[in-house]
């Protein structure tokens, strides 16, 4: 199954991009070997840009050749019509095609407006609480505070694109150094924990730390880890642990540069860092890219090779992200069976709504039904963009008779272009499975007639017809209309 060939129409991009360097369309025009008109009718969307020029332009003018994908620019507008279609605002009839505009034309004016939207959300939240003789105000300021955070350090990820390539390199090199790929890892990195910095390593009854799975005892010199924790889960916080202590400045520096909004934020961008480093030397970048495509993917075959679990091997696969060496864009998340997601990632362009959980058509949500079996699913967005996706469950930590485990679903997917290179779809044939539209929630999704819509969409006006009862129960009009 081939990818589909698309005309490459990136004329706000490339004016953003000569602006930004400060030269004209002559130039310009100059510098790439091609006529002034040429540059002119590319920029104003007239013409698609050829692959022979989009690599001369990357190479004379130094930049990364996804950022004219318009991946950002795509989450920029699912984002703002997130936004204009809150009835709160008012704003009226505002189609998408007026907000691929605006996001074309200035994204910095989009980011602007989303972070003034972000305020206005703040105080409204505030105004409700003062005005509710029944709410908890400092419970609600908590509130706002931990949302703020974790939006801040997704951002501050989402921006990265999921790689920070020196902390890659150093975990790449420092597991070359700890032998990791030969020795048992466990045994390498309780050692270096003893030999380099005088602690000792512990497995503790759950009964002695019940609400704790690691816990660093400066005092007297040792690291407790729970009995509750697979082999995997505790080479993974002995990982942790190794880059608090010895990489505490290089992941210091990252958080020092992202101008991150507070100190909880700080924070949280400093545990998320220290776990992307644990990740990273215990799945080195360039032998993980290789036996990913070695194995199409495979990630219950990974996990055995890494001594990982599966969701760490499905996380580590979003941060494939090095120029020179790709692996595929996947979307991960991570939802409980009340379809409360509690970590989202996409490298590519498929959208994670901030608010409500995600849409029910997708099977994600049937994986409890079928626990540690995996689904696929040919799914497609609103856009009309397709992805391939693939979704099992998993269990964080081991339980007790009286402790069961915690659930959850791992969802990983990709652009349907590359699903031939995974291992799950080798036994399909891509192009007669049915393809499920779904949308990023019921709140934000236009899709008409759906049997499975809980919620009507934001910013639509409801028409109920007494004399029929139809496939849901929520009829709207159109933006047409």
């Amino acid at each position: 199954m081939s990818a589909r060939k698309e005309k490459l129409m990136i004329g706000p991009r490339l004016r953003r991009l000569r602006r930004t360097l400060g030269i004209t369309q002559a130039q310009m025009a100059e510098d790439l070997g091609v006529s002034a008109s040429y540059i002119n009718l590319i920029e104003g969307n007239q013409r698609p840009i050829s692959a022979n020029l989009l690599l001369t332009l990357a190479q004379v003018y130094d930049f990364d050749l996804s950022d004219v994908g318009g991946a950002d620019d795509a989450r920029l507008v699912s984002e703002m019509m997130e936004v204009v279609r809150d009835p709160t605002l008012e704003v009226g009839a505002i189609g998408k095609n007026d907000v691929e505009e605006m996001v074309n034309a200035s994204p910095e004016i989009a980011n602007a407006f989303l972070r003034l939207y972000a305020r206005h959300r703040d105080v409204t939240m505030r105004l409700h609480s003062d005005a509710n003789m029944l709410a908890d105000r400092e419970k609600v300021e908590v509130l706002e505070e931990s949302a703020r955070s974790v939006d801040a350090v997704r951002e501050f990820f989402h921006k990265h694109r999921n790689y920070f390539p020196q902390l890659d390199e150093a975990a790449e090199i420092f597991s070359g150094e700890l032998f990791l790929s030969t020795d048992e890892p466990h045994t390498a990195l309780t050692d270096r924990l003893k030999t380099r910095h005088g602690y000792q390593v512990r497995i503790v009854p759950v009964d002695v730390m019940p609400n704790k799975l690691r816990y660093f005892d400066r005092h007297r010199r040792r690291i407790d880890l729970s009995e509750l924790l697979r082999q995997s889960g505790r080479r993974f916080q002995l990982a942790v642990q190794i880059g608090l202590l010895e990489y505490s400045d290089m992941i210091r520096s990252h958080i020092d540069a992202a101008g991150l909004p507070d100190e909880t934020s700080e924070e949280l961008a400093y545990v998320s860092l220290a776990n992307y480093f644990a990740a990273a030397l215990l799945m080195p970048y360039s032998r993980f890219l290789k036996e990913c495509e070695a194995t199409r993917y495979d990630i219950e075959l990974l996990s055995h090779r890494f001594g990982a679990s599966y969701e760490q091997v499905a996380h580590r696969m979003t941060t494939l992200q090095k120029p020179e060496a790709r692996g595929i864009p996947f979307f991960f998340v991570r939802m409980d069976s009340a379809g409360n997601v509690s970590k989202r990632f996409s490298a590519g362009r498929f959208h994670f709504s901030k608010f409500g959980g995600a849409c029910p058509l997708w099977n994600i949500h049937d994986c409890f039904a079928t626990p540690d079996q995996v689904r696929t699913q040919i799914i497609q967005m609103p856009d009309n963009t397709t992805y391939f996706s693939i979704a099992r469950t998993v269990s964080r930590v081991e339980g007790a008779f009286n402790r069961p485990s915690n659930k959850y679903v791992i969802g990983l997917g990709c652009d349907l272009a590359y699903a031939p290179r995974l291992v799950y779809a080798r036994e399909l044939n891509l192009d007669a499975m049915d393809t499920t539209p779904i949308g990023v929630n019921c709140y934000l999704c236009d899709r008409q007639d759906c049997p499975s819509r809980a919620h009507a969409p934001l910013n639509r006006k409801l028409d109920f017809d007494p004399r029929a009862k139809g496939i849901s129960v929520f009829r709207f009009h159109s933006e047409d209309d």
